[in-house]
């Protein structure tokens, strides 16, 4: 372009004007090659390396030339010229070491990146383990909780169990012996012979139902021990109503199978099934029954056992479930917002760099300083601009008295 000009010139000052050009009119050539440098790339990985690496480089000096140059044109005129010139090769000497810094921080950058990822897929592999180790330990965690809060140790987990097992046991044999007729009846009742829910529902009833003899005997022996006669005649008179009831539509339809020699004389059959009620209960409530029935009650009724372990147990419910995954979740933001605070300022320095010493060029041509003392220690350092004014006022010319 320079060139374009000086041939407009007529030919007498073509000489004087390219001696006075000569300082800056290889800068565009230059500049035209640094361009044409950048848009000639054979694929895009090496073009975008390009862009990364030399770009910002590449711009600091293009402005370095151009401020060298214009700064040769104004020697003639400035009082302290040494100074200047000083200035401008510790400019030059602060944009080499702007260059190594961007380079060197791009590559603290990528370092970073993958250091983040690996970080992040360790972080993924230990969550994934971790939910599936809370999902595979959730049935027995939640299990251990429940009976924490509802049965405090010394329970008679055993009997219990056996108990819980006797219970479903019993009612699958009575279930098994009174489908038949409550299938019939069922049958007769609505007219269809569709019994699929039948089964389950008698599975239901029957489990109920036996779950609550046990309990009218723990009540029973609780009435003795407490010896309180009204409610010692009360429960008598249940239990014997519990009784006749599952010695009439329980045992007796189990004696009909097991013994049908018995069966055919019903008080014999009535009997019989009355005798086997008493030795099934009997066997099993000394056996394990009034050791398991207790815990059974205590968790229906969600009570604990004894009075002195309440307090524990609520104090296990105290507190919230959902506080320590919000303590957490508040410490993972705040760390959060730290390592984006120093990916931020680890991005930004590189560029800041660059930019500073190419502003410096601009300040000391016009200005006869620089703005920045490079280079950073972080971007506190540039953000606190508040003195820039003061620091580049320049000094006012002294005016000639005539």
């Amino acid at each position: 372009m320079i060139d374009r000009i000086i041939a407009k010139l007529p030919e007498a000052w073509r000489g004087p004007a390219e001696l006075v050009a000569g300082p800056i009119a290889w800068v565009p050539v230059l500049q035209q090659m640094l361009i044409g440098f950048f848009f000639e790339s054979q694929s895009g990985w090496i073009a975008a390396m390009k862009y990364i690496f030399l770009l910002f480089p590449v711009f600091l000096g293009i402005v370095a030339v151009w401020c060298t140059g214009l700064s040769v044109y104004t020697l003639p005129f400035r009082s302290g010229r040494t100074r200047f010139v000083s200035l401008i090769l510790l400019a030059w000497w602060d944009a080499a070491l702007s260059v190594w810094l961007y380079w060197v921080g791009m590559v603290r950058v990528v370092g970073m990146m993958l250091g983040w990822a690996l970080g992040l897929s360790r972080l993924a592999v230990r969550l994934v383990v971790g939910f599936v180790r809370d999902i595979v330990g959730t049935p027995f965690t939640m299990s251990s909780t429940l009976m924490r809060s509802y049965l405090q140790p010394g329970v008679p987990w055993l009997a219990f169990l056996m108990l819980l097992f006797w219970c479903g046991l019993e009612a699958a044999v009575f279930t098994y012996t009174l489908e038949p007729r409550v299938a019939m009846l069922v049958a007769d009742l609505t007219g269809t012979d569709d019994s699929r829910f039948t089964v389950p529902v008698l599975y239901l009833l029957v489990l109920t139902l036996i779950m609550a003899s046990f309990a009218c005997v723990q009540a029973l022996v609780d009435a003795v021990r407490k010896r309180d006669s009204k409610f010692l005649a009360q429960i008598i008179g249940i239990e014997l109503f519990a009784m006749f009831f599952e010695v009439m539509f329980l045992y007796r339809g189990v004696v009909e199978v097991t013994m049908p020699w018995v069966a055919r004389n019903n008080a014999a059959l009535v009997a019989t099934a009355a005798l086997g009620w008493l030795g099934v209960r009997g066997l099993t409530w000394f056996l394990f029954g009034q050791y398991g029935t207790p815990p059974l009650l205590a968790l229906i009724a969600r009570q604990p056992l004894t009075e002195m372990d309440a307090p524990r147990s609520s104090a296990l419910r105290s507190e919230p479930f959902w506080r320590p995954a919000m303590d957490d979740f508040r410490r993972d933001l705040d760390w959060l917002h730290i390592k984006s605070d120093e990916m931020l300022e680890i991005l930004a320095l590189p560029v800041v760099h660059l930019l500073g010493a190419a502003l410096n060029f601009a300040m000391i041509l016009t200005a006869s300083r620089p703005v920045f003392n490079l280079p950073f220690r972080s971007l506190k350092e540039v953000t606190e601009t508040r003195d820039m004014e003061t620091t580049i006022q320049l000094e006012p010319r002294k005016q000639v008295s005539l």
